[in-house]
């Protein structure tokens, strides 16, 4: 009886080893025989290094706009940036590039509340589609490039300024810029800002020259942000601050 046992345990043993050596041996040469002159090496990755990190990408990730001065990117540049990230393909819900259907209604609203909703975030978009170096008028003439391709007739801002390479004026473009920005302080004298054509108190930030004062508000100082929040070009915002400096004379 003994015996038996014993052959009988070296029996179920065997099988146990069989199982365990053989099942994974099969499904080995299994996948081996379906995979056979695919080139497919199942222990490797199939995607390459580049394409992996594109896959890991966020949606929406934007891309810099490089060249030229502030304020100077037309509306095809700023697309091809930073907009066709949604906009390509229609990306949470977002009207695709020349897509009429998309765009018309949208267009019946008007460039102004386009270019307002772009600047300022709308839905899923974010403040200035997440490109917060780009200028206001570089939005807008990205909304105009691509209501036009869906059938708008909007004109695209000029570039003007230092962003053509000329003078800024500070009576037309530094009152703009004024008018747009600045005025939320400067107007009521919010926050210790100095008020416009307040002479008594523009008088001892100007003591050491019109010079210092400007840069000085280039930077930024106690709480007015660098540039007072101004998101053009320097050239653009020192007109404005000649144009109020000039109040105070």
């Amino acid at each position: 009886m003994s015996g038996s046992s014993v052959k009988a345990s070296k029996g179920i043993a065997g099988m146990i080893l069989a199982a365990v050596i053989g099942v994974p041996l099969f499904v080995y040469l299994l996948i081996k025989l379906f995979t056979s002159g695919s080139g497919v090496d199942i222990t490797r990755s199939t995607m390459t290094t580049e394409a992996v990190s594109a896959r890991l990408q966020p949606v929406g990730s934007i891309k810099i706009v490089d060249g030229g001065p502030p304020g100077s990117k037309s509306g095809k540049a700023v697309y091809e940036a930073v907009c066709v990230s949604c906009h390509g393909t229609g990306l949470a819900g977002a009207p695709k590039f020349a897509d009429a259907g998309a765009w018309g209604a949208r267009i019946s609203k008007g460039f102004e509340t386009l270019w307002t909703h772009a600047i300022k975030g709308f839905n899923a978009m974010p403040v200035k589609g997440g490109a917060a170096d780009l200028t206001d008028d570089e939005v807008k003439r990205a909304v105009a490039y691509m209501a036009n391709a869906g059938g708008a007739k909007f004109e695209e801002p000029k570039v003007e300024g230092a962003a053509a390479g000329g003078a800024v004026d500070p009576a037309t473009k530094g009152k703009e810029i004024y008018d747009s920005v600045c005025m939320a302080c400067h107007a009521a004298g919010l926050a210790g800002a100095p008020k416009f054509g307040d002479k008594a108190a523009w008088a001892p930030r100007l003591k050491d020259g019109v010079d210092s004062a400007i840069a000085i508000a280039t930077k930024g100082l106690n709480a007015m942000p660098p540039k007072g929040g101004y998101s053009g070009s320097d050239a653009e915002f020192t007109a404005a601050a000649q144009y109020l400096i000039n109040s105070s004379k």
